[in-house]
């Protein structure tokens, strides 16, 4: 029998589930490679290999056999093939632009473990679709909103999140797509570079996010009283000025987010909140050239950087704060920490922290890869982010479960049984 791969599912699964990889028809205890690709959709190529032994029947079951060191990665790891993809061109991030469109992996099974590919044995592709069958993705384009909104299969109402991403503007819809097939109505937020928005970063202004919040609450889709907001880096410190000032939101939930205003001037009515203030000489270069830039920004409890502190204790909501102790972008635990004290000293409910060790800055939904650097569009340059692969690929699925578990109880008042594995 010649060696096949064997996948489940068999062509095609959503990006966040894991996939069962295994190969069968090889001789007992044969040594072999397995290798991974995907192409972005610049054509950028992504790759990981691991090496195996196969059992003494042939098989080789990749939730049973661990990888051997000298690979991308080693030990028992059945979806390391995925989460230890790297770009083959530096600096380089996976990101899915068009989610209507699945990226498709191939996997490759070559004999021994050489430096090169011995003879190739098997090969196998793999759809990654981003959208549920059934979910209903609709631009939005209405005042100044620019926006996409997923809607989950069924009559509805469902639950609300306005999600927002940080410094690299546009409209990323990946995660709320993915959002959205796990039964919550979702409007990816673009804030600038897009479209007619600002082309920069300099200033904004709340009333444009109290459109989109409104836009949701009024929406026949939209189960009520309150929506949810989700916000990665940047656009974690605006879903904590818009949990502040504006009504109607229940949950705020935040990946590696500031409690301080960060980047450009925030304005709301005759409310002016300046940005943190940085500090370049702060930066670190190392030989490589990439920037670390964790101590570049203020302390927000002193001198005049205390007014870029954002007022969160005005807040009528419920806060989740997801934290990758090694983020290199900012402090994001000590943002976590001094948000929560300042929440319990004016009387609010403590907090939600959910810590994870090893975890970087791009907390991503479950098996993106670890993007270890890439280019800051603020600093003009690579910067790290920090994280170790293994560690934070698995605070990836556990962040994922913790984000839905809190929107759930607090947006339909049904509590999930999920605790943090971690």
């Amino acid at each position: 029998m010649a060696p096949s791969i064997r996948l489940s599912p068999a062509a095609c699964s959503l990006f966040d589930e894991p996939l069962a990889i295994a190969v069968q028809g090889l001789s007992p205890r044969q040594q072999v490679t397995l290798r991974t690709s995907l192409r972005d959709e610049t054509g950028e190529l992504f790759q990981a290999s691991a090496r195996y032994r196969a059992g003494d029947d042939g098989e080789l079951d990749l939730a049973r056999c661990p990888a051997l060191p000298g690979g991308s990665f080693s030990g028992l790891e059945p979806m390391g093939l995925l989460w230890a993809l790297q770009p083959q061109k530096p600096f380089w991030r996976l990101v899915k632009r068009d989610v209507q469109s699945p990226f498709l992996l191939q996997l490759d099974v070559f004999e021994g473990h050489g430096e090169r590919p011995g003879r190739l044995l098997a090969q196998a592709q793999h759809e990654r679709a981003f959208l549920r069958d059934g979910v209903r993705r609709v631009p939005v384009r209405e005042g100044r909103i620019r926006a996409t909104l997923f809607l989950p299969p069924g009559d509805g109402p469902f639950p609300g999140i306005i999600d927002l991403y940080g410094t690299g503007g546009g409209l990323p819809e990946y995660r709320a797509c993915l959002l959205a097939n796990h039964g919550f109505a979702v409007l990816a937020l673009a804030f600038y570079d897009y479209e007619d928005l600002p082309k920069g970063m300099k200033e904004f202004h709340l009333e444009y996010f109290e459109e989109a919040v409104n836009y949701m609450l009024q929406h026949t889709q939209v189960k009520g009283p309150g929506i949810g907001l989700l916000g990665h880096s940047k656009g974690g410190d605006l879903c904590v000025s818009m949990a502040s000032f504006l009504k109607g939101i229940t949950a705020t939930a935040l990946i590696n987010g500031s409690v301080a205003n960060v980047g450009a001037v925030l304005h709301y009515k005759d409310i002016t909140i300046p940005p943190l203030g940085i500090n370049p000489k702060r930066i670190k270069v190392g030989k490589s050239g990439i920037a670390d830039i964790i101590d570049a920004l203020n302390n927000p409890l002193e001198g005049p950087d205390q007014q870029s502190f954002i007022p969160l204790e005005k807040a009528e909501c419920c806060f989740l704060f997801i934290v990758g102790q090694d983020d290199h972008n900012w402090k994001s635990e000590f943002f976590a920490v001094e948000g929560s004290k300042r929440l319990q000293a004016h009387g609010k409910e403590k907090p939600e922290i959910v810590c994870y060790p090893g975890a970087g800055h791009y907390i991503e939904p479950p098996f993106f890869p670890m993007c270890a650097a890439s280019k800051h569009l603020l600093f003009g340059k690579p910067v790290m982010w920090g994280g170790e692969p293994k560690a934070h690929c698995e605070a990836q699925i556990d962040a994922w479960q913790q984000i839905q578990a809190f929107f759930r109880k607090h947006l339909t008042g049904k509590p999930s049984g999920t605790s943090s594995k971690l």
